[in-house]
């Protein structure tokens, strides 16, 4: 799934296309996208008619678009869902889910492949969607306070990787990053954070944010068409990943192979040397 570079890429290219722009009509072609939008699609299309978009905003991996003081269309990107910019008169994608008009100017198309994103509006509560109130700031927000997410990693009885995914503690950071940023750190994602001094945590913070904003210099992470930015162009910075799916390739600090391990039905990937699994 995209993470905060990808998210941010999508966020920054909506800024550049919408914002501003009225909206004149909605069309849903497929009902599973709305489908968190409880009053359906028809509703859905009718509360945004005429509404403008005055901000394009992001918190973590949350992406939303608001229409005045008082509600927001969150974007559910799932695991392939794209917002895309095109010219009205350009041919409708084969997985096209919902296409907004505007004014004048390209529409705004949601396309979703695998169908497990979707759009929804929600309220704001103090400046936020209310399903997106609950998740923790990211290293990127102005407001991040390092030191409060830091001691929130030490207080939970886990495993540091599983903390670092922990959306409520500080967002934004999934499975690649985590482990570029364990990488960096030299910590092995499976050391307790019980036992995680305030040096390391910040120093897995740090690096946490300092990957992610090279991935969003270099369009963020695309392993596959699906991931693109608005123009439906991909990112490339998994030409620089140092361990995520570097499996048996030689670390490019030390030289040993690195080892990919069974995480939450995913992998994680580590140097054995650079990140020595804690003892018991």
């Amino acid at each position: 799934m995209p993470e905060l570079p990808e998210v941010e890429v999508v966020r920054r290219g909506l800024a550049d296309h919408v914002l501003g722009r009225t909206i004149t009509e909605v069309l849903v072609d497929h009902p599973r996208a709305v489908r968190r939008h409880v009053a359906g699609g028809e509703d859905f299309a009718a509360r945004l008619k005429g509404r403008t978009i005055t901000a394009v905003r992001r918190r973590g991996k949350y992406l939303w678009l608001e229409i005045g003081e008082d509600e927001a269309v969150i974007a559910h990107l799932g695991m392939s869902g794209q917002m895309l910019v095109a010219a009205a008169e350009q041919p409708a994608e084969k997985h096209l889910r919902i296409r907004f008009t505007f004014e004048s100017g390209p529409e705004l198309r949601f396309v979703d492949q695998r169908t497990f994103g979707g759009l929804s509006i929600h309220p704001l509560v103090d400046g936020v969607p209310e399903p997106v109130a609950h998740i923790g700031r990211d290293p990127m927000d102005p407001l991040f306070d390092l030191d409060a997410a830091v001691a929130g990693m030490r207080r939970r009885r886990t495993e540091v990787k599983r903390a670092l995914l922990d959306q409520t503690i500080v967002s934004g950071i999934g499975n690649i990053y985590a482990d570029e940023a364990l990488w960096r750190a030299r910590l092995h994602g499976l050391r307790p954070t019980e036992k995680l001094t305030r040096k390391q945590g910040v120093a897995v913070l740090e690096a946490a944010s300092e990957v992610m904003v090279e991935a969003l210099g270099q369009g963020g992470t695309s392993f596959d068409a699906l991931y693109v930015n608005v123009n439906g162009a991909s990112g490339y910075f998994d030409r620089s990943l140092n361990v995520y799916g570097q499996a048996d390739r030689a670390c490019r600090r030390c030289g040993t192979p690195i080892v990919r391990e069974p995480f939450m039905n995913r992998s994680s990937y580590s140097c054995p040397r650079c990140q020595p699994r804690p003892r018991p």
